[in-house]
């Protein structure tokens, strides 16, 4: 290779490097929580496991181009050979060694998930705390929370109290969605007609981003939500005002949330579990829309293309339907 090339090709290297330096810090790997910590812990070793293996191999690779490099004397070359039952073997082996080094974690891991976290005390060290309950409900392009101890359900945000366990309780009023707060734990899947859980907690007081992970259309770049992770104390005040505040959340509010669209972020002092599950009644959402007057539309055909995907605000307008008005031409 001339050295024009060389100096070429570490030119580019630099300025592969110079542009990847400008990326932000990578949220799974910057764990809030135990759960995050977990999964964090798992793939560093996956990573490094891996890493050394690629050394391995480059070392290996450099001996032998080294090693077995044409000489010029070749009197003693016999290309008549049969192979080795020994390296065959090896290379049979190692694999295996390789794959099992990485389950064992892997599985420990995914079990222990599983359950919930414990929250680590200083006189009593790890102890098992009731988990906060919150039901998660998914439904194009919005998140809806149900808090059925507190009587509460908000819109695209979700308050948990720090150092406590929260079961999230994930179901879908249609698209298949998934559930992802990096900062605090990997995703899981929200189906309609049935229910998925997932713990998560977080350590430190703060907002953490969380959003829709599995494409579901039109509306999906902005299918996220927020996580606060308030004090104890705070979370409690917070529960309190809501409860003698804010309004409570009835049937025909909760059915123009069911309309593919987008909403601001929304209290309510009840929830729409007093009405409905979805893990229980998958098609709903889908009787409401009718009763709205929404369909589904071809985005390329003139009534999807008039068609405006609404912002819902609270209060929201219950006299409000989605019929697509087409202009005479």
């Amino acid at each position: 290779m001339s050295t024009p090339s060389i100096i070429f090709k570490w030119m580019a290297l630099a300025m592969v490097g110079l542009v990847l330096t400008g990326c932000g810090n990578l949220t799974v790997l910057d764990p809030q929580g135990p759960v995050a910590e977990q999964q964090s812990d798992l793939i560093m070793l996956s990573i490094w496991f891996m890493i050394f293996i690629v050394l391995v191999v480059f070392v290996l690779l450099t001996v032998m181009l080294v090693k077995y490099r044409d000489r010029g004397n070749n009197d003693n070359y016999d290309p008549s050979i049969e192979g080795s039952h020994k390296l065959e073997i090896i290379w049979t082996i190692v694999p295996i060694i390789i794959v099992t080094i990485l389950s064992i974690p892997t599985v420990t891991t995914i079990y222990s998930l599983e359950e919930a976290p414990e929250v680590s005390e200083v006189n009593a060290g790890n102890i098992q705390v009731e988990p906060l309950v919150i039901h998660a409900t998914s439904v194009n392009w919005k998140w809806i929370f149900s808090y059925p101890e507190e009587n509460i359900e908000t819109v695209n945000y979700v308050n948990i109290p720090v150092d406590r366990p929260v079961l999230f309780k994930l179901t879908s009023a249609d698209s298949m969605a998934s559930f992802w707060v990096p900062h605090l734990g990997g995703q899981k899947y929200s189906m309609a007609g049935m229910e998925t859980e997932l713990y998560l907690m977080s350590h430190n007081t703060g907002t953490f981003n969380g959003r829709n992970s599995n494409f579901t259309g039109e509306g999906f770049a902005e299918h996220r939500f927020v996580v606060n992770a308030l004090t104890a104390r705070d979370y409690d005040a917070w529960v309190e005002e809501v409860q003698t505040e804010a309004p409570p959340l009835s049937e025909e509010e909760y059915a123009h949330l069911m309309v593919p669209g987008h909403a601001e972020e929304m209290t309510f002092s009840s929830t729409h579990l007093e009405f409905v599950n979805h893990a229980d009644d998958p098609t709903y959402s889908l009787e409401k829309r009718a009763e709205l007057g929404y369909e589904a539309l071809n985005p390329h055909s003139r009534e999807g293309k008039a068609y405006e995907m609404p912002t819902l605000s609270q209060p929201i307008d219950t006299t409000r339907t989605y019929e697509v008005e087409l202009d005479d031409e």
